[in-house]
């Protein structure tokens, strides 16, 4: 029976990446048919890999059949998974962020959970010497997902390993890092093309605080304008995918990478309160600029209060 790997809901690099790796390592190295799947498009970035590495883009699935084996990478959230999850048959979770728990297993599994930037860092290190077997475009992949984690190494999750993979890669590959990511986060930045409900779903995670549950959106880009040009009709929009998604409120945070700062949009009072709360922030107006602020995992959610 083939092993189904994929990631969280709405893809970024690593979350497709990963996913990608990992069924590649599966397939060629284990001997075990595996395939990459996802749980949603990829983002601009993730696609902009595909492309890149010549490689098709895996099969959207909503749900898992009963008693399908699948390993899970980059989340261990059950909110960010099928609904019907627990009747899968998990055989393994990848992952670099808290542990949330909820998820049921139908018998003793594989769980490793680091504290690198990356997932796709992680695998390198399970793969041991076996890494060395790796082709250029699951190197390629390996990189792209380090570079977007981190941010180019901006962002204050990345460790010394991470770091080090990630020039270790690119040297074999022949690439220069800042070339390749500027690349990677022009194609990030190139949102146009989509909805202020698609902007605010394409990277974001459903979090509770003391009963109040948030859309922790992040929108990372090289052109902050781009996305605050269109505040308005944004700020208008947060009510309504909260409603639509069960959820009280919208958190969005446009990050300037390249000014390692982010914005959050203030849509009303219960937000402007989170912000003041959690961030030391002075709000004036609806949005407010939180220097320093890069990382979802490490800053905001951690930070977050009512």
């Amino acid at each position: 029976m083939t092993t189904l790997v994929f990631g969280h809901k709405s893809p970024d690099t690593d979350s497709l990446g990963s996913a990608i790796i990992w069924a590649w390592y599966l397939n060629d190295v284990k001997g075990q048919k595996a395939e990459a799947v996802l749980l949603g498009e990829p983002n601009t970035e993730a696609a902009f890999v595909l492309k890149r590495w010549d490689l098709t883009k895996p099969s959207i699935i909503s749900e898992v059949s009963a008693d399908t084996p699948v390993v899970i990478v980059d989340t261990n959230n059950p909110a960010e998974l099928p609904d019907n999850i627990n009747d899968a048959d998990i055989q393994a979770i990848i992952d670099h962020h808290k542990l949330v728990g909820g998820i049921e297993t139908k018998g003793p599994i594989n769980i490793t959970i680091r504290p690198l930037a990356c997932t796709a860092t992680i695998m390198h290190n399970l793969m041991g010497p076996n890494a060395e077997k790796m082709p250029d475009w699951v190197k390629g992949v390996m990189l792209s997902c380090i570079l977007s984690d981190t941010l180019e190494f901006r962002s204050p999750t990345t460790t010394d390993q991470d770091k080090a993979l990630a020039e270790k890669l690119a040297g074999e590959l022949g690439l220069d890092i800042s070339e390749y990511a500027s690349e990677m986060f022009a194609a990030k930045s190139d949102v146009s093309a989509f909805s202020d409900a698609e902007l605010i779903r394409m990277d974001s995670k459903e979090y509770a605080v003391d009963g109040t549950k948030f859309r922790v959106s992040v929108l990372e880009t090289t052109a902050p304008a781009i996305v605050l040009d269109r505040k308005a009709s944004l700020l208008n929009s947060c009510g309504d995918v909260a409603k639509e998604d069960g959820v009280d409120h919208v958190l969005l945070f446009v990050v300037d990478i390249l000014n390692e700062e982010a914005t959050l949009l203030i849509p009303n009072e219960t937000v402007k309160s989170v912000a003041e709360k959690s961030f030391g922030a002075t709000v004036e107006g609806d949005s407010v600029v939180l220097p320093g602020i890069m990382s979802r995992k490490k800053q905001i959610i951690p930070n977050l209060k009512v």
